[in-house]
């Protein structure tokens, strides 16, 4: 166990303008509750004066805050996971830096992971000030995680999140993740998820950076941690399982034909070559279908066998550390 209680984690993209206010919001309330504390900004190769006003906060605080910059923008996942690994307190809450979570918020949420047992906290923003666009793809999105996965979470993708270390040191992200935490915590052991409904303010400054794309991105991440958390050490479960059904399939039907035009023959009744047959194709598909997908399995059971782990690299370009 670290000394340090708490890591307030600040992912950003060009949002040099909510910066000042937010440091100074936060260092407000962890000093009157009186934690020993870290606040970690990863810059996502912001192109604006983000940097600079990060250096300046450290200036002023070089005994709490620390910051990592990308070279370029690879997105909120990587950010994330790059803050994550960095992250030195007992426990890690996370929020956006536009200044619609509220850092009044933390100390329930330190509460709550603490002494209520709980391995991560998801903040809910019951009552949002987001343009419809942005809230009903949301609340499709949200409604298909709980299906798939099972974690009955109102909001998965609210930036604002409490985690023990634990958690996020077993995390391994890639892609749109950050919308799935609570999916990959639970998959990853860690079942004791818990919800708060949490204030969400309006936009001060800039703009949104979503956008549909995102959206899609976020569905097919899903339907890809559901996929790895199944089959990523059994590939063959699924490949060698759908083959198999498919080569029995194919292999039946060539049977039943050819079994079909000597019955015939053997009566002296008509009959017609099997390659003239349209099932005959069908079940030459399946069986060519079957072959490959066995192969597919094998070929992924080799690979994991072979390249079990490869992290993803970022260019970090700088670095802040407390003094």
């Amino acid at each position: 166990m670290s000394d340090l209680q708490l890591t307030v984690l600040i992912p950003l993209y060009n949002e040099d303008e909510s910066l000042p206010e937010l440091h100074d919001w936060i260092v407000r309330v962890v000093t009157e509750h009186r934690y020993t504390y870290e606040i970690l900004f990863i810059d996502d190769g912001s192109t604006d004066r983000s940097w600079s006003v990060i250096e300046q906060l450290a200036a002023r605080n070089p005994a709490h805050v620390r910051a990592v910059r990308f070279g370029r923008n690879y997105g909120k996942t990587a950010a994330l996971q790059v803050g994550f690994k960095a992250s030195r307190g007992n426990v890690v809450i996370t929020m956006d830096a536009d200044l619609q979570d509220s850092p009044d918020e933390i100390p329930d949420l330190y509460r709550m992971i603490t002494q209520d047992g709980y391995d991560l906290v998801s903040g809910w923003k019951k009552k949002r000030y987001d343009p419809l666009t942005k809230t009903l793809p949301t609340k499709l999105f949200n409604g298909v995680s709980r299906w798939v996965s099972g974690v009955q979470l109102h909001d998965f993708n609210c930036g604002l999140k409490a985690y023990r270390q634990a958690v996020v040191k077993s995390f391994d992200l890639y892609g749109e993740m950050h919308r799935n935490l609570p999916i990959v915590a639970k998959w990853n052991g860690f079942g004791r998820i818990g919800e708060k409904v949490v204030q969400h303010q309006a936009r001060k400054y800039g703009n949104t950076k979503f956008g549909l794309d995102r959206f899609i991105n976020g569905f097919l991440d899903l339907l890809v941690i559901a996929f790895m958390h199944r089959f990523s050490k059994r590939p063959m479960h699924f490949f060698g399982g759908f083959g198999t059904l498919s080569f029995f399939i194919g292999t039946v039907l060539a049977f039943y034909l050819i079994g079909l035009k000597l019955y015939n023959i053997s009566q002296g009744l008509r009959f017609r070559n099997v390659t003239d047959n349209p099932l005959f194709f069908f079940a030459l598909v399946a069986i060519i279908l079957g072959v490959q997908l066995f192969l597919a399995g094998f070929v992924g059971e080799l690979l994991i066998r072979q390249n079990h782990h490869r992290p993803e690299d970022y260019l970090i370009a700088e670095r802040i550390e407390t003094e």
